[in-house]
């Protein structure tokens, strides 16, 4: 009897060895654990005066000069302060899971980027800015503060990479949704320009309308959940601290349903031909850039530049382009390491675009959770599952399968995580793929799988980089560490 145990026990401990000798090869961080973040307050007054108290501050902080402009940003927090950090990162899900289906539909050729705007309602050099990341806006996280029109009219606006044209809320509304500011009004603008129906601009329009009365040109924007902004498409001069732009083509919706509850409209920063940084291309060189603060631990601003801000830590890889959809930003994904070691199964072929436009890899500032190809995330996922082994495990939580208990502890140690691109390696704060999910100390791997072909690096990955688009030489670069 003794004589037959000896075996097993042998190997229950070579392999209770074994475990103990790779677990000390991984590579590891220590992650400081922060609770979920309560929504920060919007600045009291961000009018033009505002402004122009912190065009020194952020002159110093990103070089802004006339070619380039600096812009803080915020949450979408921020605009629903009434609710409990449990609530806003619930809406925060609702809202990803929407964004994510809708961008999925458009890769597949399901969701068309505008309608015809003419049909009835029933068709259903550089400069930088403060951003700000929201829960409650649907199509994007982060807003900022700008001027529209002359004299201009500061209002929030989304800014999303994920979608090209440029549109706010106008009176007269046939319908309109709540808004902080006052809805602008085209007739109290004294640079407001209509757009000629059968005109160059109005016909790059996907689907483009007219109002017959007056000869205007006419849009429709519709997304994955329903929503919709349409109305006259005109230029209009728009107003980034003291930097104004004018000639900007933009919706002026006067029908608007949808998730943009607090925001006037949205600022489109797509590959497109019509979104904000393809307009103002010559102005800015092409670029532009973001960096994305982590809320729960640091009090630096998010901020969008536009303009060239290029930091010395910044590793680049190249845009790819998908001949079936213009508007994302596509690059090479090649693989993933964890703990210091690549995963194995998850390769560049995972992440091909194929013949029908599907497939690839996408940067967007909208969408919060990594989206990764089923295949990729389950490899993925269970090697960050064996790396963390020693953490006590936790109930599922959402769209998370990978989750941990850590109430009582102030940090922890994880096992790295790695993203190579094809030619950039780019090192994930802890904190950026292990995240706070309630109050009650539970922390979650935050990255998902996916049936679709496309995968997405959400922005909870972003966090602490300065991104930044090169759309002249057609590369995107990261720098760590660069809010500043």
């Amino acid at each position: 009897m003794e004589t037959g145990r000896k075996p097993t026990i042998f190997l229950s401990f070579f392999i209770f060895v074994l475990s103990l000798s790779l677990s000390s090869c991984l590579e590891l961080q220590t992650l400081v654990l922060n609770s979920l973040p309560k929504p920060t307050n919007l600045h009291p007054d961000w009018t033009e005066s505002a402004q122009t108290q912190t065009q020194q501050e952020e002159t110093e902080l990103f070089g802004a000069t006339d070619s380039t402009v600096a812009l803080r940003l915020e949450h979408l927090d921020a605009l629903a302060s009434h609710l409990s950090p449990e609530e806003l990162f619930s809406l925060r899900l609702k809202r990803d899971e929407t964004r994510a289906k809708s961008i999925f539909a458009r890769v597949k050729g399901g969701l068309p980027r505008g309608r015809n705007a003419s049909r009835p309602r029933s068709a259903r050099s550089g400069f930088s800015s403060s951003v700000v990341s929201g829960l409650s806006q649907g199509s994007g996280e982060y807003f900022t503060r700008l001027g529209v029109g002359t004299p201009p009219r500061y209002m929030y606006m989304v800014l999303d990479t994920g979608s090209d044209v440029v549109w706010i809320q106008c009176l007269p509304c046939r319908k309109c949704y709540d808004q902080t500011d006052r809805i602008f009004n085209p007739a109290k603008s004294g640079s407001f320009r209509s757009i000629p129906c059968r005109s160059k601009l109005c016909n790059q329009l996907d689907q483009p309308g007219c109002i017959r009365r007056g000869n205007k040109c006419a849009y429709q924007v519709s997304y994955g959940d329903g929503s919709f902004t349409m109305g006259e498409y005109a230029t209009e001069t728009m107003t980034f601290r003291r930097n104004k732009v004018p000639n900007v083509a933009l919706g002026c919706g006067h029908d608007n349903e949808g998730l943009f509850v607090g925001a006037a409209g949205l600022l489109g920063l797509g590959r497109g031909k019509l979104s904000f940084p393809s307009q103002t291309g010559r102005r800015f060189g092409n670029k532009f850039s973001y960096c994305l603060v982590d809320r729960t631990s640091s009090s630096k601003p998010s901020s969008v530049v536009f303009g060239s801000v290029v930091s010395r830590t910044a590793v680049f890889t190249r845009l790819i382009s998908n001949p079936k959809l213009d508007t994302f930003y596509y690059v090479e994904l090649v693989g993933i390491s964890v703990g210091g070691t690549r995963v194995r199964g998850i390769t560049r072929e995972l992440f091909k675009i194929d013949d029908t436009g599907n497939g690839g890899v996408i940067v967007d500032s909208g969408t919060s959770v990594t989206r990764l190809t089923r295949p990729a995330y389950i490899a993925l996922r269970d090697a960050f599952r064996f790396g963390a082994s020693s953490l006590k495990s936790a109930p599922e939580f959402s769209l998370f399968d990978t989750c941990y208990d850590l109430s009582g502890k102030t940090e922890v140690r994880v096992p790295t995580v790695v993203m190579h691109f094809n030619g950039a390696d780019v090192s994930l704060p802890a904190a950026n793929y292990l995240i706070p999910v309630d109050t009650s100390g539970r922390f979650c791997f935050a990255f998902a799988g996916t049936m679709s072909g496309l995968s997405i690096i959400g922005n909870i990955q972003q966090q602490g980089f300065r991104v930044s688009f090169d759309v002249a030489s057609g590369h995107v670069g990261f720098a760590p560490n660069a809010c500043t």
